[in-house]
């Protein structure tokens, strides 16, 4: 028999104490939770993007429905929404963006290569994963277009990673990626099945069911009672003069402007004040107020939130008090423009299309309209760019109506870093213990493999060079 051990079983007994205390908490957690919020990064195949914007392909490629880069060679897609089952770990995120690459331009219009992915979706469950998307494609052969939905793109490898017990932030960091059969096929035949694609990372919040909570009653007589007659004769006279009762207008600039700024070469940031939001690939200015006529389908109206871009090359540029007039089908956006100490206000930056302003549901929506830049506008980048340089599109939202909202910018989630470091160990799962506002702590949980480097902004280099010697370039992708 062996002998007694007093801490032996003090340990065991103090043991027995923690499981009992912890076992409750553990099967609350279980329940299914809600993805709701975060992002996904990925290149796609980074040799694929050299080959699209090299000398052989001549081609580029354009962001789409608030998706945005980040380190200069990976997509950002946004706005995660899904599912989350800790006991089982499966796992569903779908992401809103995509990215379309054309090149090989045919002397008649149109491009030879012409692909898009958007709309990525991560599945897991048992132990394997899948990143499905919609793909839109154009044969080589025949220019036969083929467009499909969600279509089974990538298998992702999980070896080794157990995907259970999680709360919030769910985290994949560089997931490897293998090119499906049917991903060959939507790819339009450039690469076989079982290529190894970029990898993957990923980090969604998530939120545990609600409680339910007892109805609240409805109101009283006196609390909906109708409003004083000068009160209605006031808000048609409102109507009558045009007003609106919120609007917003969101402009990412120039995408290549942005990846310069925060490079390896420019090495600064932006900033936002002043109630401006960052949607990611874009920057919302909130609050807008003016006069807005649906008939006419004239618009009149100023915004706020600045945004100030420096470098280390000694860029310093803000812009501020941003204002937007439509008439007759196009739109111009102005804007303070703060550079160099030099200050000047009311700036036409860029012109865009405006055909169809027309209010639906009490909202008149106008989604990514071309945008190029004006002759006061290349002046107010330092003449980086020549007049007609096509700068991001122009999204713009007025609502008519007091029910009307309007729409959401790209939700990115939280930040997917943890207080403290995960393992350093790979391919295994890391609980980390992070803060949580409000409700005390959470565990999130982090999950990696291996390691990807991020690839140097060679547009930064050139924006860098054509700043100092004061040359220009109206390529697109390949200046700032």
């Amino acid at each position: 028999m062996l002998p007694f051990r007093p801490a032996r079983a003090l340990a065991v007994a103090l043991l027995a104490v923690l499981l009992g205390a912890l076992l409750p908490a553990t099967a609350a957690q279980a329940a299914s939770r809600t993805v709701q919020g975060g992002r996904l990064d990925w290149g796609i195949k980074s040799s694929f993007q050299s080959y699209v914007t090299g000398p052989v392909a001549n081609g580029s490629w354009s962001l789409t429905g608030g998706a945005a880069t980040v380190g200069g060679s990976q997509f950002r897609f946004h706005s995660a929404t899904g599912s989350y089952d800790p006991d089982t770990g499966a796992f569903v995120s779908a992401f809103s963006g995509g990215v379309r690459f054309v090149g090989h331009q045919k002397s008649g219009g149109g491009y030879q290569l012409d692909l898009t992915i958007s709309r990525p979706t991560v599945r897991i469950a048992g132990g394997g994963g899948t990143l499905y998307a919609d793909m839109v494609s154009k044969d080589r052969a025949s220019g036969r277009v083929t467009s499909s939905a969600q279509v089974p793109l990538a298998t992702l490898g999980l070896s080794g990673i157990d995907m259970r017990g999680g709360s919030t932030p769910i985290v994949l960091r560089t997931i490897p990626a293998t090119l499906t059969s049917q991903g060959a096929k939507a790819f339009a035949g450039y690469y076989t099945a079982g290529t190894a694609l970029d990898p993957v990372s990923l980090s969604v919040d998530t939120v545990a069911p609600a409680r339910q909570q007892a109805a609240s009653p409805s109101p009283t007589k006196s609390a909906s009672a109708k409003k004083p007659e000068n009160s209605e004769k006031s808000e048609k006279s409102e109507k009558k003069a045009g007003r609106f009762e919120d609007a917003a207008v969101d402009w990412g600039v120039r995408r290549t402007f942005r990846e310069y700024v925060t490079g390896a070469i420019g090495k600064g940031e932006w900033t936002l004040a002043d109630g401006a939001q960052d949607g990611g690939a874009l920057f919302r200015f909130p609050r807008g107020e003016g006069t807005y006529d649906p008939k006419k389908q004239t618009l009149d109206a100023r915004f706020a939130g600045s945004v100030r871009f420096t470098a280390a090359d000694g860029l310093d540029l803000k812009l501020s008090a941003v204002a937007v007039r439509v008439r007759a089908g196009k739109g111009t956006l102005s804007a303070d423009v703060l550079s160099d100490g030099d200050r000047r206000k009311s700036v036409p930056l860029v012109t865009f299309t405006a055909k169809d302003f027309t209010p639906k549901d009490g909202l008149a929506v106008l989604t990514e309209a071309p945008a190029v830049l004006t002759a006061d506008g290349a002046k107010a980048f330092g003449s980086l760019y020549r007049a007609g340089t096509a700068m991001d599109p122009v999204s713009l939202a007025v609502a008519v109506d007091t029910g009307a909202e309007l729409p959401a910018l790209p939700d990115l989630g939280s930040s997917p870093e943890p207080s403290d470091p995960p393992a350093k160990k790979t391919g295994t799962a890391t609980a980390a213990s992070t803060a949580d506002t409000g409700s005390g702590s959470r565990t999130g949980l982090y999950l990696g493999i291996g390691g990807a480097g991020v690839l140097a902004a060679a547009a930064g280099a050139l924006y860098l060079a054509r700043r100092r010697s004061g040359t220009r370039d109206n390529e697109q992708n390949r200046t700032p």
